[in-house]
C-alpha cells in the first residue's frame, strides 16, 4: 500500500478510505502528560516525537482572559463571561455573572472582534512549517455553547420557553462572529474545522429535539456550510448519548463525529454499521476508566477493539474517548499509540481474524 503524509493519512480517513494506518490525534493532550512523556516539550515537538497525525488549534486560546478578583483562577475572558479555572484545561462558567440575562442586557453587550490577526498567529506559523505534511485544524466551539456560557446554562434553557426571541439574538450575535472566526482560519492555514460543544448527557440529550432544531441545530448549520463553502473538512465534537443526533449532524455535511461515548451507550461499532457509509468515525478508548486506571494491557486491547470494530474500509480515527486529561497515566497513552502503529495499518485483515465488515450486521 501506498505509504502517505500524516495530513494525507488523515484526509482519506475523512473520505472515508483505506489509508496506510488509521490516523491518531487528540482534541486535547494536557500539558502535564506530555512533559512526562518529553520533559520539556513543546506541543509541537511532542507531536512530532509520537508521529501525531494532526496538531490542533483551539480557538478558546486565543480568547484574551483577565484576572478580576484577587483569586488568579477567576477570570473574565472576551465574551464576558466569568470563569473559574480548576485542574483541568477549560474553565468553568459562573452561571450567577453570566453578562446578558435579560433583554436589555444586549444594549451594552460587545462580542470580540473575530478579525484581530493575533488570534490565527499559532495556525498561519502551523501552516509554513506543517503544510501537506501534518493536518492542521482549527478547533471551534460550537455557537450554543458559548450562547449557553453568555446567558448562563439554566437560564439559557429556561429562555427557550419564556425569552426565545433573546436567544435568538444571541445567537446571532455569536454566529456572526464563528462565520468570520472559521473564514480568517481557513485563510491562514487551516485545513480541518472541528466544531465542539456538548449536546447529550449519558442518557440522552440536553435539550428537547424539537429545541434542538429550533435553538442550536440551524446556528450549527450555518457554520458546516461556511467551511465546507471553503472547501475544508468539517469533525463535530459531542460528549453524551448522542443517538439522537447523527442524522442531523450527517444532513449537516459533517465528514466526522468524535468522540462516540462509550460511557454514553454508544458502541462505535454499532455506529460504524449504521452511519460508516456516510460519517467518518474518531474515537473512541475510554479516558474515564482504561487510559486512567487501566493497566497497559488493558489499553492495548481496547484500542485494538476499536480498530476492530470500525477500522475496516477506513473511516476511523483512533483517539480517547475525549481527551488526554491530567490524569491519564502517560504510559497508557504511549500503549494506544503503539498499538494503532501496530495494529492500524491496512490491509487490517493480517492483524484480524474476526474483523467486523460493515453491512455484516455483527458490531460486538
Amino acid at each position: 500500500m501506498a505509504k502517505y503524509t500524516n495530513a494525507e493519512r488523515v484526509f482519506r480517513a475523512l473520505q472515508r478510505k483505506e489509508p496506510d494506518r488509521v490516523p491518531h490525534f487528540e482534541i486535547i493532550i494536557d500539558p502535564k502528560v506530555r512533559n512526562d512523556i518529553l520533559p520539556g516539550s513543546s506541543y509541537e515537538k511532542f507531536v512530532d516525537f509520537m508521529d501525531i497525525d494532526a496538531l490542533v488549534n483551539h480557538e478558546r486560546d486565543m480568547i484574551a482572559e483577565e484576572v478580576i478578583s484577587g483569586n488568579p483562577r477567576v477570570i473574565r475572558d472576551e465574551w464576558g463571561v466569568v470563569k473559574r479555572y480548576t485542574r483541568e484545561y477549560a474553565p468553568i462558567p459562573i452561571e450567577s455573572e453570566a453578562p446578558i440575562k435579560i433583554e436589555q442586557d444586549l444594549e451594552r453587550y460587545k462580542p470580540p472582534n473575530p478579525d484581530e490577526e493575533r488570534r490565527y498567529d499559532q495556525l498561519r506559523r502551523w501552516a509554513s512549517l506543517y503544510k501537506g505534511e501534518r493536518a492542521i485544524i482549527a478547533m471551534v466551539l460550537e455557537p450554543s455553547t458559548v450562547v449557553s456560557d453568555i446567558m448562563g446554562f439554566s437560564n439559557w434553557l429556561t429562555c427557550f420557553y419564556s425569552k426565545p426571541e433573546l436567544v435568538k439574538c444571541v445567537n446571532q450575535i455569536v454566529l456572526n462572529y464563528k462565520l468570520r472566526y472559521i473564514n480568517n482560519a481557513i485563510s491562514a492555514g487551516a485545513d480541518i474545522a472541528w466544531i465542539g460543544g456538548d449536546w447529550a448527557y449519558k442518557n440522552g440529550p440536553m435539550f428537547s429535539i424539537e429545541h434542538f432544531n429550533q435553538f442550536v441545530y440551524p446556528a450549527f448549520k450555518a457554520c458546516v456550510d461556511e467551511a465546507k463553502k471553503r472547501g475544508v473538512y468539517v469533525l463535530q465534537h459531542s460528549d453524551g448519548n448522542c443517538w439522537s443526533f447523527l442524522d442531523k449532524i450527517i444532513k449537516a455535511g459533517v465528514d466526522c463525529f468524535h468522540p462516540i461515548d462509550p460511557l454514553a451507550g454508544m458502541d462505535i461499532g454499532e455506529v460504524k454499521q449504521k452511519y460508516g457509509s456516510k460519517l467518518c468515525l474518531m474515537g473512541n478508548v475510554n479516558c474515564a476508566t482504561t487510559l486512567t486506571t487501566g493497566t497497559l494491557e488493558e489499553v492495548r486491547n481496547e484500542t485494538k477493539e476499536v480498530i476492530r470494530k470500525a477500522g475496516y474500509g477506513g473511516g476511523l480515527i483512533v483517539s480517547s474517548s475525549n481527551s488526554i486529561h491530567q490524569s491519564v497515566k502517560p504510559e497508557n497513552y504511549v500503549a494506544m499509540l503503539e498499538t494503532i502503529h501496530k495494529y492500524g495499518t491496512y490491509p487490517l485483515e493480517r492483524h484480524f481474524d474476526n474483523l467486523v465488515v460493515p453491512g455484516s450486521g455483527k458490531w460486538s
